[in-house]
């Protein structure tokens, strides 16, 4: 359901906007932003659960954003990608430079050293990216983007080169809810922007992978449910603007990752590891949720609709707070 078209295919057909503006994909767009809106009055009665286990990795957090969007970047570049499989890097000037910046920010990204500087050069690069493969296709991969700047925000943490020199210490749990209202933000756009533009602005694309053209992915019809190709792409397309309509909103992540967690893994069983390399950056914005989601004082920094702090937060680092103590 949510495996990206783009990637897999040769020749992409042109968009038809008017299947977007139809009145049954409007309604079920609809029913999305009521959704998100109930979640978050739910949210708001019981908010989650407290899981140790899970709250006490907190401190860890850029560690396992750094790995994520690291070894995505170096797998993405081993096969000639620029942010996605389907933005071929070529043998000219941009090229080589985007190649760079993505072979830089990996290497500073996987040792911790300078990881600020590595994460504000692959964001800088975005203008350059978006020159060579054009504003749509950027901003598909803006999660990763929001990696760079949740880095940016909450520093490169533990286990890393600039922990260990004493350039870092742990972010305040004010700079940690700035981050993850970044990576939010972020994973959510970009999960509508593909909905829209490999599915409801273009279905004869989608069809392609409903129908059989590529890989048969229409489950509803394998469930036995009246639900042909067409109308399958409509609401593959409607539920992917939920879950990042959900991602933007941030109530109740740790369901939200776990609802969202098995679609994203199913695709791999059909596309392998081009798949895996590039969502890659999703499934570190997921376990940031799931893991700041299982610690009740830093559960609410996945909810605030806007990145503002308290004086108090701002001077408190994550590692010495209540649970999150190592």
């Amino acid at each position: 359901m949510f495996a990206h078209q783009l990637w897999f295919v040769d020749s992409v057909p042109a968009k038809d906007w008017s299947f977007l503006w139809q009145s049954r994909t409007l309604l079920l767009l609809g029913a999305a932003v009521v959704l998100t809106l109930a979640v978050r009055l739910v949210a708001k009665i019981r908010d989650g659960v407290d899981i140790g286990v899970l709250g006490r990795l907190v401190p860890w957090l850029p560690f396992a954003v750094r790995m994520h969007l690291g070894v995505s970047l170096i797998g993405l570049l081993s096969g000639g990608y620029y942010l996605a499989p389907a933005m071929h890097l070529e043998n000219d000037v941009s090229g080589w430079l985007l190649g760079f910046v993505m072979a830089a920010t990996a290497v500073v990204l996987v040792i911790g050293w300078h990881v600020r500087w590595g994460a504000a050069l692959l964001v800088l690069a975005g203008p350059i990216g978006m020159l060579e493969f054009g504003f749509e296709a950027v901003l598909q991969r803006v999660d990763v983007l929001g990696l760079a700047v949740f880095l940016l925000l909450a520093g490169p943490g533990r286990w890393s080169a600039d922990y260990e020199l004493g350039r870092a210490r742990d972010a305040s749990l004010e700079r940690l809810g700035q981050a993850v209202w970044a990576l939010r933000v972020a994973v959510g756009t970009a999960l509508i922007a593909v909905a829209i533009v490999e599915k409801l602005a273009n279905p004869e694309l989608a069809l392609r992978f409903a129908g059989g053209d590529v890989a048969d992915l229409n489950v509803a019809a394998a469930l036995g449910l009246p639900i042909d190709d067409l109308e399958f792409v409509r609401i593959a397309g409607a539920i992917e603007v939920l879950f990042g309509l959900l991602l933007i909103s941030g109530a109740l992540p740790q369901a939200i990752v776990v609802a969202a967690g098995i679609p994203f893994n199913l695709t791999l069983y059909f596309f392998g590891t081009a798949e895996l390399l590039g969502h890659l950056p999703v499934y570190g914005a997921m376990l940031v949720l799931l893991v700041l989601g299982s610690n009740p004082e830093t559960r609410p920094l996945c909810s605030r609709l806007l990145p503002r702090g308290s004086p108090e937060a701002a001077l408190r680092p994550v590692g010495s707070a209540g649970t999150l103590r190592a």
